[in-house]
């Protein structure tokens, strides 16, 4: 049977893996811990509102938090118990950061809620789409993306090619190995539920040639199933990158600013394909994952772990050693210190590794740079390291940025190389950090602006509707002056107003009106002179009057 055979990439480095210490037993199921630490925010999108309250009984796989629109993921109760705090706590952050938490004190029973039944195969895609959504499935390689709208590639694109990438590059990292030899069949049955939604005709799985066993137990799994190919990859950090997976599975390369799904490519982690496959199968939502505990521990291994589960526990079921300086989370080259070891496991949480003086080669001190390239050599995002070095350090982001800054995805390989010990990925997030609060600062002004302009706008407009109204209020009077009978006629003289100026077009009615009920008083006393005295001196002019005599 002939097998693809992968295209590589540029740059990249071959470190010591350090991984086979935890490769030597199986998965192992952590205890329930008492006291479960749930952060809401578990996504890179919006953060989840909580829908409990403080002494609420909630079951294992309620949700305890909804999705804050469509970039977000719900989050779920890892066990049963009460609802004992709503607050901010540590959460697992390089920036030692509190975030909101929903704290479960577990009741031992682990009872799961009542499963509500979907039929994912008779549903519409969408409505797939926002079952996973609630679900909380995140992807599960470290970005934690939210799954559901890589599943919705766009009006104008359409997916040929699914890939799960199973390299696991990074040294000391082996969750996804340990979970591809023992979970197989449940990784391909969800990469099959993502190409139906994805519409893709093909799937690929790309695994480093360090993982025989792994490669094995998924060529097994997917004997018989059309369109799934198992690709095996020299091990070659960072494979595991989306772009260079890509580029090593399909020979596509991504350019800068354009999107896997243009060229017709969507990537998902394998870990998030077991998760899908439990969503919609199962009807279990993402409530635990695979953790590599390494490093200074006596039994270092892989443990399946409920999300909120303290670390420290963790590390004690591990047997951790003393010594231990610090833990980090995530691999040697992209992973970070954590603030505590009382900060929860999330859905980010990969690896964990007891760091002690003699487990790595400390770093030296950091030298002066001398241009030796090196660091341009292994990027395997094809930027110029060391420019954007310089122009990070100088404070040059608008260089930065043409320098592709953005491009850069923190592999820590030119760090690795670099003969003058310059911690170079610290530099680029140092820039990209200011750039987002430059860009931030902005967008506040841009909406300040515009709120300013918008008030002024509705001054000016209420300024004319007034003007407006007192125009027609103006019109509307003299309308009514010019259609009164002139007082005149009725021999009433309209009171003088040569003194008091030209009069406006109100002072004129008010006058109009005063002369006609002037006349009117004076029509009614005339009248009532001659009721009253009919035989006076109005009779006595009358013609034919005998009362005088005449010579």
């Amino acid at each position: 049977m002939n097998r693809r055979r992968g295209f590589g990439f540029h740059g990249g480095i071959e470190p010591n893996s350090y991984k086979s210490e935890t490769t030597r037993l199986p998965i192992r199921v952590a205890p329930i811990s008492e006291e479960l630490v749930v952060p809401l925010h578990q996504n890179i999108g919006g953060t989840p509102r909580p829908l409990v309250r403080v002494g609420e009984y909630v079951f294992k796989g309620q949700r305890i938090g909804a999705a804050d629109g469509n970039i977000s993921a719900a989050v779920h109760a890892p066990t049963s118990g009460h609802v004992t705090a709503l607050e901010l706590r540590q959460v697992p952050h390089a920036s030692g950061l509190a975030d909101p938490v929903v704290v479960i004190r577990a009741d031992g029973e682990d009872a799961w809620m009542a499963p509500e039944p979907f039929d994912w195969r008779a549903a519409p895609p969408d409505a797939v789409r926002d079952y996973l959504r609630d679900a909380g499935v995140v992807g599960l390689g470290g970005a934690v993306f939210p799954s559901h709208l890589k599943m919705r590639p766009g009006d104008a694109d359409a997916i040929d090619t699914l890939i799960l990438n199973g390299a696991e590059c990074e040294p000391f990292i082996t969750c996804d190995d340990l979970l591809m030899r023992e979970r197989a069949a449940t990784i391909l049955r969800g990469a099959s539920i993502l190409a139906r939604l994805t519409g893709a005709r093909e799937t690929l799985v790309g695994i480093e040639d360090n993982k025989p066993e792994a490669i094995a137990a998924m060529r097994q799994a997917g004997a018989g199933m059309a369109g799934v190919e198992v690709v095996v990859l020299p091990t070659r950090y960072p494979t595991g990158g989306a772009k260079q997976l890509i580029r090593a599975l399909t020979g596509i390369e991504v350019p800068h600013g354009a999107r896997s799904t243009e060229f017709g490519v969507q990537c998902f982690n394998v870990g998030t394909a077991h998760a899908v496959a439990d969503a919609l199968e199962r009807g279990r939502p993402l409530i635990s994952r695979i953790v590599t505990v390494a490093g200074a521990v006596r039994t270092p291994r892989n443990y399946e772990v409920l999300i909120g589960t303290p670390v420290r526990e963790l590390l004690a079921d591990a047997g951790m050693m003393a010594g231990v300086e610090r833990v980090l989370m995530g691999g040697p080259m992209m992973g970070f210190a954590l603030p505590g070891y009382a900060v929860p496991v999330v859905k980010a949480t990969n690896c964990l590794i007891a760091w002690t003086p003699g487990l790595l080669p400390e770093q030296p001190e950091e030298r002066p740079c001398i241009r030796c390239g090196a660091c341009a050599e292994v990027c395997p995002a094809d930027l110029q390291p060391l420019e954007l070095y310089w122009y990070a350090r100088g404070n040059q982001f608008g260089k930065a940025q043409e320098y592709g800054v953005f491009d850069c995805i923190e592999c820590g390989c030119c760090a690795y190389v670099c003969p003058s010990n310059i911690r170079l990925v610290d530099y680029y997030r140092y820039a990209k950090s200011e750039i987002w609060a430059s860009e931030r600062d902005k967008a506040r002004a841009d909406a300040a602006r515009a709120r300013f302009d918008a008030r002024n706008a509705r001054i000016e407009r209420e300024k004319s509707e007034r003007a407006a109204r007192v125009a027609a209020k103006t019109a509307a009077s003299r309308a009514a002056v010019s259609a009164i009978p002139d007082a005149s006629a009725d021999g009433v003289s309209e009171p003088s107003v040569s003194n008091a100026g030209p009069a406006s077009g109100s002072e004129a009615a008010k006058h109009a009106l005063i002369a006609q009920a002037l006349a009117r008083v004076r029509a009614r006393q005339a009248g009532q002179d001659v009721a009253d005295d009919p035989g006076g001196a109005a009779g006595a002019h009358q013609p034919g009057d005998t009362g005088h005599t005449t010579s």
